[in-house]
């Protein structure tokens, strides 16, 4: 067959649809941005840099990737987009030349139990595949081994309505591999009776002592209105039957001052409002009940498989389902690689390729039955990159926040490839980023600032790395900055003795943790650092621990409710006026009717993105005309929750507003860098660097002599990390024991003693490989971290 012939492709003319190579932002005034308007190039690395809270999260990821979703789901039906989230269209003139957006941002995976590392990368449903093809012996479809899945059998009659049909008789059965008795959870918990209720009170007297079940709100109204109960009797006199219905009855129609309400016994309302989530996902009072009510123990009939006995009996090569996702990914790769099947082939290229990739972003270490609440910032981010590693799309645009979060600088070069790699395929890659080794490696770089929050918000530099460096801006100045080590370290004052540590991958650990000082703990990502940490040093009395769980807040939180600020602010208030604190917080009955207090009213069009517009009435203050005339030194708490923290901590300090009790708060804001925050900005409005900081002030107010921090310079900025360096060396001159896991070679550098984890991840970790201080750690050059140490102080 003759092939068509083919005429020059490479006309001297340009082509038209070759013109289209940039990506324009015009007049960009989201958040902080101050009509921003740039030129990103296409098919190039850019980095955005810029200290926290600068503006770069509002230009990337809630202007550009926000736009070209909101387009992308346009292109659906009104009946598909009905069941899509709706996006706002961002505040911004033009946006020209988008391509598809996808985004690889830093948020934490589901918190759901049974939501592992295999459940959400995909490799779990082709082991349930591959073990329903070649398991022996065959027990069912690939749902028999999913630990999410029930089995159901159900024997009933169905009518079609199609002519005269009659109802037929129908058997309905599905094998699962859910275990029964957890529920594929892994664990099962025993719930300590006396943490629920006080027995030598009644219901009346407040015997509940469960967060929430307060006897004055709509609680109380079911219990006496289920008509099941004495209200005044005491728990101890109960009677069998009376306890039953209190902790145990099944759910139970009841009316309630003429309202349909059900009525259920607490351990089964506990079960599904507590304990069906996370632990860790709870809030922290919530958390603390959970802790001390409720023991939870390995499930004895799956041993923390999830699955059913079925489903481990069945064996692949003498594995079964269950010892292949307990193997470390890379161990598992190598076991995938030996299984040769002819029917299975694709299936068997495609897990390959899925694990490889694990190994090949350096998360080799994880296990596929790894809890995903359990991961990392950083380690979540890594996860998320796993399905886009072998992906053919090219012209697509891929966004990623910090994506080095939680990586040692030896990991960090691997990262780096990965980004290029995606670049060379023909994609746009933007990556919001600190750290000088990643910021090297752009073709573009964009630089805002000056400063942070209103100070911020401008293009203050674009071009070349080299012109970054020559430009005069924060990042130029600091981009080749290097800590040097200490002349001097501080003596200990004790040391917090561990023995023999085995929590997760930890090999019998013995280490004792300096006290008195600053001790940094480092490794590669994976060797073990915290789970020595959080799983050696109990959460006792004296112990601050300030981890990466990310903050929960509506819209309607902020500084200033999150931090405890408002109470002695709303209390000053009422004070000076003679009047209740409750009038001056917007949630409550200070708030304006018309907007509920949120300063905006929402308007659903539903499909469409939904409206939000300034409330007319109390034109976005959120407070009723009337609390408004209440003033304390001159201003109302509208005018007071607009003031930056460093305003707010002269006000509150001294004159007729003073208040030692939010002023306090306020000093704490300010030493961590927050001073132009201002009190009421929306927690949703935050960086991630600057979330990080809000919950190390909130802590710092806590009685403790440890402090334990998990990488405290995410989010930071070169010159942010020199405060922060300020404020731990205070906290450690007050007195204070400072332990911090880090990557940072400023903070290592900086370190009165360091304990380096490794050698490798996982399994080829969990040993400790020095420990010392700094000076001694670059002069030995023994680890890995102590190459890296010593090239970036110049040793």
């Amino acid at each position: 067959m003759r092939r068509a012939t083919r005429t020059d492709v490479h006309a001297s003319e340009p082509h038209a649809a070759d013109s289209h190579d940039l990506i324009r932002v015009l007049g960009a005034r989201e958040n902080n941005l101050k009509d921003v308007s740039i030129e990103i190039p296409k098919r190039r690395l850019t980095v955005f840099t810029g200290v926290s809270g600068s503006g770069k999260s509002s230009l990337v990821f809630d202007t550009i990737a926000a736009e070209s979703q909101r387009l992308i789901n346009e292109t659906y039906s009104a009946f598909v987009q009905g069941f899509m989230p709706s996006l706002a269209r961002p505040d911004v003139d033009v946006l020209d030349g988008l391509t598809t957006a996808i985004i690889v941002d830093q948020q934490r995976m589901g918190a759901d139990p049974r939501s592992t590392v295999g459940t959400a990368t995909d490799a779990n449903a082709m082991l349930r595949i591959l073990f329903s093809r070649l398991g022996s012996p065959h027990i069912g479809p690939p749902g028999a081994y999913a630990f999410n899945v029930p089995s159901v059998h159900a024997t009933g009659a169905i009518t079609v309505e199609r002519g005269d049909q009659k109802a037929q008789k129908a058997t309905f059965r599905r094998t699962g591999g859910m275990c029964p008795r957890c529920e594929g959870r892994g664990s099962v918990n025993d719930i300590d009776l006396s943490q629920l209720y006080d027995a030598a009170k009644s219901l009346a007297e407040g015997a509940l002592t469960i967060p929430g079940y307060s006897m004055d709100g709509w609680y109380g109204r079911i219990f006496a209105g289920s008509g099941f109960f004495d209200m005044d009797k005491p728990i101890r006199r109960y009677t069998k039957r009376e306890l039953h219905d209190l902790l145990h009855k099944e759910p139970t129609k009841i009316k309630v001052e003429g309202i349909n309400l059900t009525y259920e016994g607490l351990i089964p309302k506990l079960q599904k409002s507590m304990l069906a989530k996370d632990v860790d996902a709870l809030q922290p009072h919530v958390r603390a009940f959970v802790q001390r009510a409720v023991t939870f123990t390995t499930c004895p009939d799956c041993d923390g498989t999830r699955l059913t006995e079925a489903a481990r009996s069945s064996k692949v090569a003498g594995i079964s389902i269950a010892d292949a996702c307990a193997m470390q990914i890379s161990d598992l790769a190598d076991w995938v690689r030996g299984l040769d099947e002819a029917s299975v082939a694709p299936l068997l290229a495609k897990l390959r390729h899925s694990l490889d990739s694990f190994t090949e972003i350096g998360l080799g270490y994880l296990s596929l039955d790894r809890p995903a609440g359990t991961l990392s910032g950083g380690e979540a981010q890594r996860v998320k990159m796993i399905r886009h590693l072998g992906s053919s799309l090219t012209d697509v645009t891929y966004v990623f926040d910090e994506p080095t979060a939680g990586l040692h600088p030896h990991d960090i070069q691997r990262m780096n490839e990965l980004l290029l790699r995606l670049r060379d395929k023909g994609n746009t890659v933007l990556v919001v980023e600190h750290k000088p080794e990643v910021i090297e490696i752009a073709d573009h770089v964009v630089d805002l600032g000056p400063g942070a929050g209103a100070a911020g918000g401008s293009v203050c530099f674009e071009g070349t790395v080299d012109g970054l460096r020559a430009a005069g801006t924060t990042t130029g100045r600091h981009f080749d900055d290097r800590s040097a080590l200490k002349t001097s370290v501080r003596r200990s004052t004790g040391a917090l003795a561990v023995r023999g540590a085995t929590t997760h991958n930890l090999q019998g650990v013995d280490v004792d943790i300096p006290l008195g000082v600053l001790t940094v703990i480092t490794g590669v990502a994976g060797s073990g650092k915290s789970s020595l940490v959080h799983g050696s040093i109990p959460a006792e009395e004296g112990v601050v621990s300030v981890d990466q769980s990310p903050i929960r807040g509506s819209r309607r939180s902020n500084p200033a409710t999150y931090t405890g600020l408002l109470d002695p602010i709303r209390k000053a208030f009422a004070k000076a006026n003679g009047v209740k604190p409750a009038l001056f917080s917007a949630n409550s009955e200070g708030a304006c009717p018309t907007c509920n207090g949120a300063g905006v009213v929402y308007t659903d069009l539903a499909m469409m993105a939904g409206v939000a517009t300034t409330c007319e009435e109390c034109e976005g203050r959120r407070f009723q005309a009337s609390v408004l005339e209440y003033r304390l030194g001159g201003r109302d708490i509208s005018e007071v929750l607009a003031m930056p923290v460093t305003e707010a901590e002269e006000f509150f300090g001294a004159g007729e507003a003073r208040t030692p009790a939010a002023h306090r708060i306020l000093e704490r804001l300010a030493d961590v860098g927050l001073g132009y925050l201002s009190l009421g900005q929306p927690l949703t409005t935050l960086s991630g660097g600057e979330r990080q900081r809000l919950k190390l002030a909130s802590h710092m107010g806590e009685k403790g002599g440890i402090y334990v921090l998990d990488e405290p310079t995410t989010g930071l900025h070169l010159a942010d990390v020199e405060h922060l360096l300020g404020l731990l060396d205070r906290l450690v001159d007050s007195g204070r024991s400072v332990i911090v896991i880090e990557h940072h070679q400023a903070v290592m550098a900086h370190a009165d003693w360091i304990i380096d984890l490794g050698p490798g991840a996982g399994h080829d970790g969990g040993r400790i490989v020095f420990e010392g201080t700094p000076a001694d750690l670059v002069a030995a050059r023994s680890t890995l971290t102590a190459e890296h140490l010593a090239a970036y102080v110049g040793a």
